[in-house]
């Protein structure tokens, strides 16, 4: 299904969880799925994954006997063991023998039925693959690291523990131990048995009798975190030679002796491997990512070299080792490590012969590059950015990798479309930076933050105040940038240090705005840079021209906040599809609107457009990205979270391929710049996808109800419970980078005092864990750890306590805020109509006691040595007591206020001490207060001293909006902008809440009626809609008032509620353009009359088919629709015909195609064409003729009636209708009239056919 892939990183800190078989397939543990390679010398590629597990995959093995090393098993965080055929990517079966946490295990290479696993709690499991027998043993109490099956008995296993022994049991006797190796003093990372007996030089280790290495079980070697490798004889048990690791000053570079550095050995993980056919030689790892060979055999003290040159090595400690040899006899040796790369050496040269670069979280932004062809840069949440040369042919993975300066997730990403390497991003915390990539600087950082994630960053030209100047200076094109809370800025290129520019001002003065701005979610910039458009959190689109931002027209689509915009490509070969623009949502529709009329010849006021030129509706998951083809005319690729990418043709507006390659959410998607039939994707599964639709078997997404696929699975969801951590477990060395974007916590320093924090992720989620112990890994005993476990036990009821609710002040109206949702609205409407209607010291020392029989300075000298005696026994009280008797007022407020044991007594006192001083107690005890969370008591004290604002702005600070609003209007004038500010506030906290009517009432009462109808146009039901376009109405806001009518009427139409639909159109009827879609509205009405057969919501009983007009058959529709409009409607003779011809002529309605819907064409064409034939030929009878009301007879109107005879006569070619013909030579319009009626009426027929079901006919 894929070209290339970039896989997820393998997972840390495991002993085993990658392994090869004989025939080249390399298999990984990455997040809680495993991915098989293809290798070879030159290259390798992803065959697929095998998925299953819940959580992490801790270990993975492949079996070692020839035919079956398809067979291959992996171990998980989940307590499962699963076992696969690695060629049809299938689960055979798995078992859950464990108890704890597995953290070991391995395929025996001398059984193929044997597979063995081990946990945390050191519990061994022995699985029989061809009976499904599992047996356990418990051979030592003790946490297990790493385990390993001998290569030359079934029976040998060796077992590496936390401890630093090592014991070797024999399986067929349920776990005898036969030897106890010691020697290591710390955790077992690894374990590897010789392939053959060697020639050892013993050293300093003792001389073995003769013979008896010539045992069955070979040799053992072990590498431990205290920086040794120790090798063993199986047989007596014994230690045969042990290595110390070399101190590599740099990577590659110039050695030292002996062990390394101190630091060295908190970073360290010792893995071990001894290659097939090379007994004499053992490979390892060392402290920053080395890989060192070790030649057992030599002679001398240095029997080690280093594999590689400097900038071939890992840059970080070396996981997992494991080696193939390929059918052209090469050897290779593939590793994994922390640097998220994957490499391969040949073992014959000892250099690296490829890289496979790897992500270590979800992939959010792709661009490719406008100046170097092929350039590919993805950024996602493991901080770093990669440019990816996808063209070259020497690496097809030739990557370089930039971190320095970003410290979080990277959202987006855009290259400069003409300055060769200069790539912009934008990350999660709301910094904007511009990296050279073709240098090792750092980059350069805006100085102007957002406060919430950015989504958008995009080129474009200047607009003031940065347009202002000449050629020279200014910039050629600005930085744009859109973030989470809803602005976006223009940054200067050339100087980042300067504070960027938001451009809602500009906005608002070029458009003469008053009202608040919807908060933006996305903008894109048409490619020749004329025209910007903008999504906001509504739902709505801005379209506005450059540079001055005057806008356009409104696009009113979607319903939900806008997640991604498009403009067609530059380089459109049809003129006419230069003006498309592709919006997606979280509604799971993608709509693209034809914007050349609005672009090309802007209305005043702008125009709202409601319908779409075409609508993409197969995903079932939120949109997330769109992308245009370079390379065919209106084809677009869309991504979504339903997991899937999908490419349409926007023509026709079908799908054409489906892409089902990732395995959770996809979050950006590109076109390749060179190849037509090559497109991108990056997903939340940590992967970016080379695919290419001719080669995909579906065609559209998997059916099924829209879902929320936010929501992670149970079984991957945070931890929060605290546990002990050991090294299988996955967690993070002193020192080192935790995984998958959780650098910057480390970076901070989260580090407790017994211990340290780690991070681990699984699936893009984090599990926090506290480690205990002298270096942050062993296990301390609590009873050791002086009042640890009493603190942490009074701490943690501190934190459980739940607070109490204040209660409220205001319990009526917080009721009456609490009624059904119907009354609610009828608050609004009835708040916006009213609101819019008009020597010897005594008393020191030993003399003390004397103090209070002499004068008052040796008074004062006792009182000071007693309250130092009160403070030493915590007394503090006793203290304000002596400094008040004193008569220093402000001295014992002043202790009582650095104590936090300020009171309403000692308040009472303060005015003896002066006004400044109480001033100044009252606003202490106001800080204590706010501290204890008695807000409501806090502002009671400060209306004391005559500080009203400073109390509302202290209610408003804590979110109590109600009483601040109750104290302003009781102290305020009814106009203070400060009554208004906690209007807007409130109802900004009740909008985000959800509590859509209680904020429009907020919105009223500050007079933003606008906003107010926005807010309660949210819900798209029927009542929402009517109330919100009547508040509309009310503050004067007549343009958003029609647009919220219509759409209300739109709704109700939809659901046959014809008499509704014409209510709300009534009372929005202000000038003649509303009349006309009543009349539209008539029209369909009587014709769904006619057509239908089940029965309306509502209905007038004009729209039922009346008697027959003296003759036999029902009545022509042409006269029931003159009679209606005349009776119902006034609309006869000269009463305002030709201006309802002009607006009838302004109605919007999208254009035909073949692939449109047959509905649409039925009711929206014929009704639209019925209405505007009808006025317009009413319109020719009185400029040119006395038109009799009666008869409505047309004389000599041949050349005029040619054009729309034609137009129905063509409409009817369109729908295939045998009996829809008009005579084009007819000058009658009630000829007409009868011919297109009657086609209508005979139209039922046809629809009966095709099996469309009536209740779908919508007007528009």
């Amino acid at each position: 299904m894929h070209e290339r892939v970039i896989p997820a990183s393998p997972n840390w800190y495991c002993g085993r969880c990658s392994d090869t078989n004989q025939r080249g397939v390399m298999g990984f543990g990455a997040r809680n799925t495993v991915y098989l390679l293809d290798v070879s010398a030159e290259s390798c590629s992803v065959l697929g994954d095998l998925s299953g597990h819940k959580e992490r995959v801790s270990g993975f093995s492949f079996c070692r006997q020839a035919g079956q090393d398809q067979l291959c098993a992996s171990s998980s965080d989940d307590g499962t063991v699963k076992f696969w055929d690695a060629d049809d990517r299938v689960l055979l079966k798995e078992h859950s023998g464990h108890q704890g946490t597995i953290v070991a295990l391995h395929w025996s290479p001398a059984d193929k039925n044997l597979v063995v696993s081990g946990d945390d709690k050191g519990v061994v499991v022995c699985y029989w693959f061809n009976t499904g027998d599992c047996s356990s043993f418990f051979p030592l109490p003790k946490a297990l690291f790493s385990l390993s099956c001998s290569p030359h008995s079934w029976k040998l296993l060796a077992l590496g523990y936390k401890q630093g022994i090592i014991l070797l049991v024999d399986v067929s006797k349920k776990g005898e131990v036969l030897h106890r190796l010691r020697g290591h003093e710390d955790e077992i990372h690894s374990l590897s048995w010789s392939p053959s007996t060697p020639a050892l030089e013993q050293g300093d280790a003792p001389q073995d009798p003769p013979g008896e290495e010539e045992g069955s079980g070979g040799y053992l070697a072990s590498g431990s975190r205290d920086q040794t490798i120790r090798v063993w004889s199986t047989d007596t048990g014994r230690g045969i030679t042990t290595l110390k690791l070399p101190y590599l000053k740099k990577r590659g570079g110039g050695v030292g002796g002996g062990g390394g550095a101190g630091g060295g050995k908190d970073r360290l993980w010792l893995s071990v491997h001894w290659p097939d056919d090379r007994p004499s030689q053992l490979l390892s790892s060392c402290f920053s990512g080395e890989l060192v060979l070790w030649d057992l055999g030599a002679s001398g003290k240095q029997k080690w070299s280093v594999l590689g040159s400097g900038d071939q090595n890992h840059s970080r400690i070396v996981f997992n080792m494991s080696s193939v040899r390929l059918a052209s006899g090469r050897q290779l040796l593939l590793t994994t490590s922390m640097d998220r790369e994957i490499k391969c050496w040949d073992l014959a040269s000892l250099e690296c012969v490829w890289t496979l670069p790897t992500l270590g979280g979800s992939v959010y932004a792709l661009s490719f590059s406008p100046v170097a062809t092929g350039l590919l840069a993805l950024g996602g949440a493991d901080q770093m950015i990669r440019s990816w040369d996808t063209l070259s042919l020497q690496n097809p993975y030739l990557t370089k990798t930039f971190w320095q300066g970003i410290r979080s997730k990277i959202t987006a990403l855009v290259w400069h479309p003409s300055r060769e390497g200069s790539l912009a991003f934008g990350t999660d915390d709301g910094k904007v930076g511009i990296y050279d990539a073709f240098s090792n600087k750092p980059p350069q950082i805006s100085s102007s933050y957002h406060h919430k994630t950015i989504y958008r960053l995009a080129w474009g030209p200047p607009l003031p105040p940065l347009s202002f100047g000449g050629a020279g200076e200014r910039p050629s094109c600005s930085l744009y940038s859109c973030g989470g809370e809803g602005a976006i800025l223009q940054h200067d290129p050339r100087s980042l240090a300067s504070d960027a520019c938001n451009i809602d001002k500009l906005i608002r003065d070029t458009n003469g705005i008053k009202h608040k701005l919807s908060p933006h979610s996305d903008f894109s910039w048409k490619p020749d840079g004329t025209v910007v458009a903008v999504g906001n959190e509504d739902g709505s689109v801005d379209v506005y021209a450059a540079p001055a931002l005057k806008q356009l027209c409104s696009v009113q689509q979607h319903n939900k906040i806008i997640n991604t915009l498009q403009w067609y490509h530059p380089l459109a070969p049809q003129p006419e599809l230069q003006y498309l623009l592709a919006s997606g949502s979280s509604s799971a529709k993608v709509y693209v609107h034809d914007l050349r009329s609005a672009c090309e010849a802007p209305a005043d006021p702008p125009a709202v457009i409601s319908e779409a030129f075409r609508t993409l509706g197969a995903h079932t998951g939120k949109i997330t990205g769109l992308s245009w083809s370079p390379h065919h005319p209106a084809r677009l690729a869309t991504v979504s979270y339903d997991h899937t990418a999908q490419v349409w043709d926007v023509l026709k507006g079908e799908g054409l391929v489906n892409y089902r390659g990732h395995g959770n959410r996809v979050m950006c998607v590109e076109w390749s710049p060179v190849d037509p039939d090559v497109v991108w994707t990056g997903a939340d599964d940590f992967t970016v996808h080379e695919w290419k639709p001719s080669k995909q078997e579906f065609t559209a997404p998997p059916k099924g109800e829209e879902q929320d696929y936010s929501k992670k699975p149970v079984g991957l969801r945070e931890k929060n419970k605290q546990k002990k951590i050991n090294m299988a477990a996955g967690g993070q060395r002193e020192g080192e980078s935790p995984p998958v974007g959780e650098r910057e916590a480390s970076e901070r320093g989260t580090r407790s005092v017994d211990g340290e924090r780690e991070t681990k992720a699984v699936n893009g989620e984090t599990e926090t864990k506290v480690v205990t112990g002298e270096r942050g890994w062993r296990e301390r005993d609590p009873k050791r750890v002086n009042g640890e476990r009493e603190t942490v036990s009074v701490n943690r009821e501190r934190e459980t306590k739940a607070r109490k609710k204040a209660r409220s002040m205001l319990p009526l109206s917080t009721a009456m805020d609490h009624r059904s949702k119907e009354d609610l609205l009828e608050d609004c409407v009835t708040l916006a109509t009213i609101t819019h209607s008009p020597g010897c010291v005594p008393g020191k020392g030993p003399h003390l006691q004397l103090g209070l029989f002499s004068d008052r300075p040796a008074l004062h000298s006792m009182f000071q040595e007693e309250e130092e005696a009160h403070l030493a026994a915590g007394h503090p009280d006793s203290v304000v007591y002596l400094r008040l008797w004193s008569g220093d007022v402000e001295g014992a407020l002043r202790t009582a206020t650095e104590r936090g044991e300020l009171n309403d007594h000692l308040l009472a006192i303060a005015p003896t001490g002066g006004y400044r001083v109480w001033v100044r107690t009252v606003q202490d005890y106001v800080k204590q207060l706010c501290l204890q969370d008695q807000h409501l008591k806090a502002a009671s004290f400060l209306l004391s001293i005559n500080k009203l604002h400073e109390a509302i702005e202290l209610l408003h600070s804590h979110k109590m909006y109600r009483e601040a609003i109750a104290l302003a209007r009781a102290r305020l004038p009814d106009q203070d902008v400060v009554l208004k500010g906690l209007y807007v506030s409130w109802a900004a906290a009740l909008e985000k809440d959800g509590h859509l009517s209680a904020a429009a009432k907020c919105y009223v009462a500050a007079g933003a009626g606008f906003d107010a109808a926005k807010v309660v146009s949210k819900k798209s039901d029927a009542p929402s809609l009517r109330a919100a376009a009547t508040i509309a109405r009310l503050a004067g806001e007549s343009q958003l008032a029609h647009t919220i009518a219509l759409r209300c009427a739109k709704g109700l139409a939809a659901s046959l509620d014809w008499v509704g639909a014409q209510q709300v159109l009534k009372a929005q009827e202000v000038s003649s353009s509303k009349g006309v879609h009543r009349l539209c509205f008539c029209v369909a009405e009587i014709l769904s009359a006619a057509l239908t057969e089940c029965e309306a919501v509502s209905s007038h009983p004009w729209a039922r088919p009346g008697p027959p007009r003296g003759g036999s058959g029902p009545e022509p529709p042409q006269d029931r629709v003159r009679a209606v409009w005349q009776q119902e409607f006034g609309v006869a003779g000269g009463s305002g015909v030709t201006s309802l011809l002009k607006d009838l002529a302004s109605v919007e309605k999208s254009q035909l195609s073949s692939s449109s819907p047959a509905h649409q064409v039925c009711l929206l064409h014929v009704c639209l064409s019925t209405t505007c034939l009808s006025v317009y030929y009413m319109s020719v009878c009185l400029l040119h003729v006395c038109l009799s009301a009666t008869c409505l007879s047309v004389y000599s109107m041949s050349v005029c009636l040619s054009t729309p005879c034609l137009s129905v006569y063509s409409m009817s070619v369109c729908l295939s209708t045998p009996c829809l013909s008009v005579c084009l030579s007819t000058p009658c319009l009630s000829v007409c009239l009868l011919h297109v009626c009657l086609s209508v009426y005979y139209m039922s027929v046809c629809l009966l056919h095709v099996g469309l079901s009536t209740t779908c006919l919508s007007v528009y």
